[in-house]
């Protein structure tokens, strides 16, 4: 046992004066190279250093940790795992963010830099005021890419402020990407008013004046050709057109978006999807001149909840079939939404002439607050007196309307179906439906042409004109090429 304890305590001594050692040639090391770069010993720079003065006792050297989220990265050299993402802030690449200088090159130059590093995020910081001119960021980008948009962000002021070279169909294009987040506490400001106001389309102006209002004028933000696509947390206002707008997507997830445009806008949608597939609206508050969400051909399994529009049009299946062109729409859910002060609730709107099919639509749990024709069905849709009756019109079959309640503006029945003399609409399922004058006396006389389908419940008004069954000549469905 003796000798065990002493061969103990030479070991621990033994250890003991090794690390002291070590730690010894260490510092001593540091002192007498003191070079920045730990990977090259024995190499001695001269003015690396510059001026500094040894200490004693000097903090450990400096990590080379890559780039810092401050600055811009290079995709060369990226960050070490785990720490974290490239940011790459658009002040780091000359944007001034003083509301007037053109910060374009600035936030192209962000995004090819940000689109070669996975999950990296290209900043607009909270302390600027950001104009561009249209600008395209294209893809294809490394995945999992954030917009980060926590300051303010503008078009140009106006038509007149519109360089000529640029388009006017939309401000900000991404195109082709996948993957892509637009997120951020800040505000997308459209600076439309003076587009409203040129004199190329008449817009309803205040006590039933007619005013003038915009022809070519730009979407703010589109989205085309690109897929798993989230739009979330921005405050996007005063859009000269579309304030979104996603074409040919697929996977697109949008939640608590607050968009804001006044109530004689025109054009003004909120959210325009067409050709799109796979989309969730959610937790989101549009009030402007036009949709707060309009639907177009080719888009198939949308959900939307807990949406409040108004005022607004409200939201639209449509218009479909313009230019006797072929309508493709399927699967569509509304649930658990609120319409304010809307000319329209809930509408299906064709043209004449059109083909295809709107099949499999539920509206459920909604309630509407002094809006007109708060259930609408119109394949006559027209923008003029000129439309002529044509013999095809786009199929629109499978509706529900369960749980709508609320009140309407007595200047319209609060429902309407006006459905095509060639094809009715077929398969309309009301219930729980109980509409109510938001002033004035009950108009009881809902309007039905064509429309097929049951109440399962007692509604109000009674809709007394819905007819039973189904028609005598129901199309198959495969001829619509849907």
């Amino acid at each position: 046992m003796g000798n065990c304890r002493i061969k103990l305590i030479l070991y621990i001594l033994i250890t003991l004066s090794v690390l002291f050692t070590d730690t010894t040639f260490a510092r001593t090391h540091y002192h007498k190279k003191q070079n920045r770069n730990h990977n090259q010993k024995g190499s001695n720079r001269g003015g690396e250093i510059g001026s500094e003065t040894p200490t004693i006792d000097p903090p450990p050297p400096p990590s080379d940790s890559g780039t810092v989220p401050s600055d811009p990265a290079d995709p060369t050299n990226p960050t070490e795992p785990n720490s974290g993402p490239c940011v790459f802030d658009v002040r780091s690449y000359g944007a001034v963010g003083d509301g007037s200088t053109d910060d374009k090159e600035a936030f192209q130059s962000a995004w090819k830099a940000a689109c070669a590093v996975e999950s990296a995020v290209l900043l607009v910081p909270s302390d600027g005021n950001f104009m561009i001119t249209a600008t395209t960021f294209s893809g294809p980008c490394k995945p999992g890419l954030v917009f980060q948009i926590d300051g303010v962000l503008q078009p140009p002021g106006g038509p007149d402020c519109w360089p000529e070279t640029d388009s006017k169909q939309q401000w900000l294009l991404f195109n082709q990407v996948e993957e892509l987040t637009v997120k951020g506490s800040g505000t997308i400001e459209g600076n439309g008013e003076d587009w409203w106001n040129l004199p190329c389309k008449p817009h309803k102006g205040p006590h039933g004046s007619t005013l003038s209002g915009p022809c070519d004028s730009p979407a703010l933000l589109r989205f085309f050709m690109s897929c798993n696509l989230i739009l979330r947390d921005l405050r996007i206002e005063n859009s000269p057109k579309f304030h979104v707008k996603f074409d040919n997507c697929e996977g697109v997830h949008i939640d608590a978006l607050s968009i804001n445009s006044p109530a004689l806008s025109p054009n003004t949608d909120g959210i325009h999807i067409e050709n799109t597939k796979s989309v969730g609206i959610y937790n989101s508050k549009i009030s402007n001149g036009d949709d707060c969400i309009s639907i177009g051909t080719g888009c198939s399994d949308v959900d939307i909840e807990n949406v409040t529009c108004g005022p607004s049009h409200g939201i639209s299946i449509g218009s479909l079939g313009v230019h006797n062109s072929q309508a493709c729409v399927a699967n569509i859910t509304v649930r658990n939404t609120v319409i304010r002060h809307s000319d329209n609730g809930v509408r299906i709107k064709t043209w004449q002439g059109g083909t295809g099919s709107v099949t499999g639509l539920t509206f459920d749990t909604i309630y509407m607050e002094d809006v007109r024709n708060c259930i609408i069905i119109d394949q006559y849709y027209c923008l003029s007196k000129s439309c002529m009756n044509q013999s095809t019109a786009v199929y629109v079959s499978d509706v529900v309307y369960n749980n709508i309640r609320g009140t309407y503006n007595v200047r319209s029945p609060p429902i309407h179906f006006a459905c095509s003399d060639s094809m009715p609409c077929t398969n309309i399922t009301m219930s729980e439906v109980e509409l109510l004058p938001f002033e004035g006396e009950l108009v009881d006389d809902p309007f039905c042409w064509n429309a097929y389908g049951a109440q399962q419940t007692l509604t109000i008004p009674p809709i007394t004109c819905l007819q039973d069954g189904e028609p005598e000549t129901v199309v198959e469905r495969a001829s619509f090429g849907c």
